[in-house]
C-alpha cells in the first residue's frame, strides 16, 4: 500500500521527526539543516545571524488568548529566542481562501502589526496568495524571522546534575483551543498562552550565561520536547509531577477528555537545562518576568545510559514519558 502522509506527522512527536529525517534532512542535506536546531546559525562576512521559519494553520484562527496573526509572530519570536537570538526583522506570507471576508483580514493584519510592535521587530517583507474556495479553510500563515545573538550565548551538551526549568503553566494553548473547539465550559477563564519570549530569555541569560539548552514546546508538548533532547546525552531526565506548574483548568480538561498534559503544546513557554549552580539564579530571573513569573524546578538530569525521561508521581512510583507518536489535537498551531 502505498504511505501517505497522516495529521499525525504534523504533529510534533515521532512521525514528524522520521519524516523530517528520512524525506527533508537527506535530500536537501547541509551541515547547518542537518542540526535540526529551532533557527539557523549563520556566519555572513564575521558576523552571526540566525534565520528561522514557521508556518501557522491553526483553527480557529482567533480563540481566547490570541488570533492567527499574533500566533505567527510569536511563534517565530519564539524559535529565535530559545534559539539565544534577539528578533530584529520578520516576513509574512500569507494563502487566503477565496471568499474570506476583508473585514476578519484586516482584524488579523492588526494583531500581526500590534504583536510585532509590542515585541519591537518589524516586518519587513511579505507575499499574499489566493486559493479558490475550499483550498486553504480560511486562511494560513507563513512567517520568517531573522535575529542576532544575545552576547555570546551557544547551546552547550545536556550534563548530569542540571536543572530543568520551566518557565510557567504547561498545556494552555492546547487546551484553550480544545475548549473553544467543543464548545466546552464556556464560564472557564482559559486562554492560550501565546506571547514573546525573547526579553525573558535576555534576562535569563543576564543572569545565568551557562544555560546549556532551551527549546519552546509547541507540538508535542513538554513531552516530545524532552525526548528529542534526552538522545545523544548519555543522560535521562526525571521530572516531578508535583513541580510541573499546570493550571487547574487544563487538569481538569485532560482528565475529562483524557489528554495527557506532558503532550499538550504551549506558545508562550519554554523549558531550559542549567547547570545547578545557576539554577537557582536563572529561576529568579524568570520569576521576576511577567511570562515567567510562575516559573519552576521541574526535574534535573542523571547519568543514564538508557536515555529516558522519567515522570515521577507524588506517591513516588514513575512511569516512562515516550516520545508521541500520534496526535491529541491537529492543528494546533
Amino acid at each position: 500500500m502505498e504511505k501517505r502522509i497522516t495529521l499525525a506527522h504534523g504533529s510534533g512527536g515521532q512521525l514528524t521527526r522520521e519524516l523530517v529525517e528520512h524525506v527533508f534532512v537527506p535530500k536537501l542535506k547541509n551541515d547547518i539543516l542537518s542540526r535540526l536546531a529551532d533557527a539557523a546559525d549563520l556566519a555572513i562576512a564575521g558576523q552571526r545571524l540566525m534565520f528561522t521559519t514557521d508556518s501557522f494553520v491553526i483553527k480557529p484562527l482567533e480563540f481566547p488568548g490570541g488570533d492567527i496573526g499574533k500566533l505567527s509572530v510569536c511563534g517565530t519570536i519564539n524559535d529565535l529566542a530559545v534559539s539565544g537570538a534577539r528578533p530584529l526583522w520578520i516576513s509574512c506570507g500569507m494563502i487566503i481562501e477565496e471568499g474570506f471576508p476583508f473585514e476578519r483580514l484586516e482584524r488579523i493584519v492588526d494583531s500581526v502589526a500590534r504583536a510585532a510592535n509590542d515585541a519591537g521587530v518589524a516586518v519587513v517583507c511579505g507575499d499574499t496568495k489566493v486559493v479558490e474556495h475550499g483550498g486553504a479553510d480560511g486562511l494560513f500563515i507563513n512567517t520568517a524571522g531573522i535575529g542576532v545573538p544575545i552576547g555570546e550565548y551557544r547551546a552547550a551538551p545536556i550534563r548530569p546534575g542540571d536543572k530543568i526549568v520551566m518557565s510557567g503553566t504547561i498545556g494552555d494553548h492546547e487546551a484553550a483551543i480544545f475548549r473553544v473547539r467543543e464548545n466546552l465550559a464556556r464560564r472557564m477563564e482559559l486562554a492560550s498562552d501565546c506571547a514573546p519570549l525573547h526579553g525573558l530569555v535576555e534576562r535569563m541569560l543576564s543572569a545565568a550565561p551557562g544555560i546549556r539548552v532551551m527549546r519552546d514546546p509547541t507540538r508535542g508538548g513538554v513531552g516530545a520536547v524532552l525526548n528529542e533532547l534526552v538522545a545523544g546525552t548519555g543522560c535521562s531526565f526525571t521530572i516531578e509531577d508535583d513541580l510541573i506548574p499546570m493550571r487547574d483548568e487544563v487538569r481538569g480538561i485532560c482528565e475529562l477528555v483524557g489528554f495527557d498534559p506532558m503532550y499538550l503544546a504551549n506558545e508562550g513557554k519554554l523549558v531550559c537545562f542549567v547547570p545547578e549552580g545557576q539554577a537557582q539564579a536563572a529561576l529568579q530571573a524568570m520569576q521576576s518576568h511577567p511570562f515567567g513569573a510562575h516559573a519552576a524546578i521541574i526535574g534535573e538530569v542523571a547519568a543514564d545510559s538508557r536515555e529516558r525521561v522519567y515522570l515521577q508521581s507524588r506517591f513516588g512510583s514513575s512511569r516512562i514519558v515516550a516520545m508521541p507518536t500520534g496526535v491529541q489535537l491537529p492543528r494546533i498551531c
